[in-house]
C-alpha cells in the first residue's frame, strides 16, 4: 500500500504530526489511488481497535505528547471527525458547491459523552460508518470526484479527492498517535 504524500517535519513536531503533514494533491487522483485512500478508509476501524488494545485501559487516558489529547479523546474525535466528513461528501454530491457547517473538534472532545462513553462505542460507530462511506467512495464518477465543498474555518475549497487525501491521511495520523501510546 502506498503511503499518503506528507510534507518533512522539524524534528521538535514528530510526536504531534507522527506520520508527517498532509500535502494535498492539486489535480484528480487516478483511479489506482483513489481505491489505495479508499482501502486505508476501509481498513482504519480494525487498525484503531488493535492500537487500542496494544495501549491498553490506563494509557488511553493518557495523552500522546505534553498538551495533547489522551487516547480516549482521540478515538472519540475520530468518530466525529469521519462523521462531519461523511456528512461533508453528502452536501457536496447533492448540493453545488456548499459551504459546509463549522464545527471545533477541541470543544467536541470536552463534551461529557467523551469521558462517560466508552471508546468501544466510537469505535463501532467507526466500523459501521466506515462500512457505509466505502460503499458510496466505491460507487462515485470521475465527475463526482471533482465536486467542491468550501470550508469556512480554513477558507478554501475542497474537491473530494482532495477530501478522500486528507481524511485517509486524518485516520493514520490519529492512529500514529493511538501507536505512540502503545509503544510506551
Amino acid at each position: 500500500m502506498s503511503q499518503i504524500p506528507v510534507a518533512p517535519l522539524p524534528a521538535d513536531e514528530h510526536l504531534r504530526y507522527p506520520i508527517g503533514r498532509v500535502q494535498l494533491p492539486e489535480g484528480p487522483l487516478t483511479p489506482a489511488e483513489r481505491h489505495e485512500y479508499i482501502q486505508q478508509i476501509a481498513d482504519l476501524p480494525a487498525q484503531l481497535r488493535e492500537a487500542g488494545k496494544a495501549a491498553g485501559g490506563v494509557r488511553l487516558e493518557q495523552p500522546y505528547r505534553p498538551g495533547g489529547w489522551n487516547g480516549r479523546q482521540v478515538m472519540h474525535h475520530l468518530a466525529d471527525a469521519h462523521l462531519n466528513n461523511y456528512l461533508r461528501f453528502h452536501l457536496a454530491l447533492t448540493e453545488d458547491h456548499p459551504t459546509i457547517p463549522a464545527w471545533n473538534p477541541t470543544a467536541w472532545v470536552a463534551l461529557p459523552d467523551v469521558a462517560a462513553t466508552p471508546v468501544t462505542v466510537s469505535l463501532g460507530l467507526l466500523e459501521h460508518l466506515h462500512a457505509r462511506w466505502v460503499v458510496l467512495l466505491h460507487h462515485l464518477t470521475a465527475a463526482d470526484w471533482q465536486r467542491t465543498f468550501f470550508h469556512p474555518t480554513l477558507e478554501r475549497v475542497y474537491t473530494l479527492d482532495q477530501a478522500l487525501v486528507q481524511y485517509a491521511w486524518h485516520g493514520r495520523h490519529h492512529l500514529g498517535h493511538l501507536q505512540l501510546l502503545a509503544a510506551r
